[in-house]
């Protein structure tokens, strides 16, 4: 059970990784971002996740650099764009996010987004595993890859990804795939994880004033009990400490069900299948 902000997931070669973090996508470079990064760390947030094609890791890096906790206790993730996919093109996006980033070291680089080809993801993961192996990322993992995609890349690789983040909520439960990723020793993470602010449902309403908490709190702690690492995304200081408030409470298996029920295959991004 996870208790509180400071605690961690363990992926499988023992890196330990925060259950909640900041994500940072649609969040403006600059004063926007690096005031979005403080706060959190302010609130005892340690994970921040970006990405190349948020057009925000200056500004991330900046925020890094102002927060006053040591670089060492922060969990910092970024992410190859589908243009840079292949080996070298992998490895040379790499060191531009870590020249915006101002870091020399990354906690979890990932692949963004599978693509349609399995010889360049391949490739692509062939730089990720150079780079761990290298000590320049201390874990490696993926994006938006349905099974299909991560048994297509367990023919080639030598690693297996610690994480799987995927647009997972209320809505898109994703069983099957939790599943398959418990059996393997990867990490789900969630994006999106409070469906992009969809939360006006009659199952969570009604659960919000049953615990005396938001429907996004009902939300994420739903996701914890589910073993699956939330990074959701805001810019306001009230809502980061909101979405941080998670630990006085647990829901029962009985709602934890009702919540599970509620899936019904709705995405609010797109398809891994479709997007290249």
């Amino acid at each position: 059970m996870v208790k509180n902000i400071a605690d961690c997931t363990v992926l499988h070669n023992g890196v330990k990784m925060p259950w909640v973090g900041l994500g940072v996508w649609k969040t403006e470079d600059g004063e926007q971002v690096i005031q979005a990064v403080v706060s959190a760390i302010q609130h005892g947030y340690r994970s921040i996740d970006t990405a190349k094609i948020y057009r925000n890791e200056d500004g991330v890096g900046e925020a890094i650099k102002k927060c006053g906790v040591p670089r060492e206790e922060l969990f910092i993730t970024t992410k190859v764009w589908n243009k840079d996919q292949g080996y070298e093109s992998t490895l040379a996006a790499f060191d531009k996010s870590m020249n915006k980033l101002g870091l020399e070291y990354l906690d979890l680089y990932l692949i963004h987004w599978p693509g349609p080809d399995s010889e360049r993801m391949a490739d692509t993961w062939r730089a990720l595993e150079k780079l761990y192996a290298d000590g320049r990322v201390r874990a490696i993992g993926v994006c938006n890859f349905h099974i299909t995609h991560l048994q297509e890349l367990f023919k080639t690789a030598k690693v297996k990804p610690m994480v799987n983040q995927v647009e997972l909520h209320p809505l898109i439960s994703q069983k099957e795939m939790i599943s398959f990723c418990k059996e393997n020793n990867i990490q789900v993470e969630a994006w999106s994880p409070l469906m992009q602010g969809n939360l006006d449902q009659p199952v969570l309403q009604q659960l919000a004033e049953q615990y005396g908490k938001s429907p996004a709190q009902i939300v994420l702690r739903w996701h914890l009990q589910n073993g699956v690492v939330i990074i959701p995304k805001s810019v306001k200081e009230h809502r980061i400490k909101e979405n941080a408030d998670l630990f006085d409470f647990s829901l029962t298996d009985e709602d934890m069900e009702r919540i599970n029920d509620m899936s019904a295959n709705q995405r609010f991004g797109p398809d891994p299948y479709e997007f290249f």
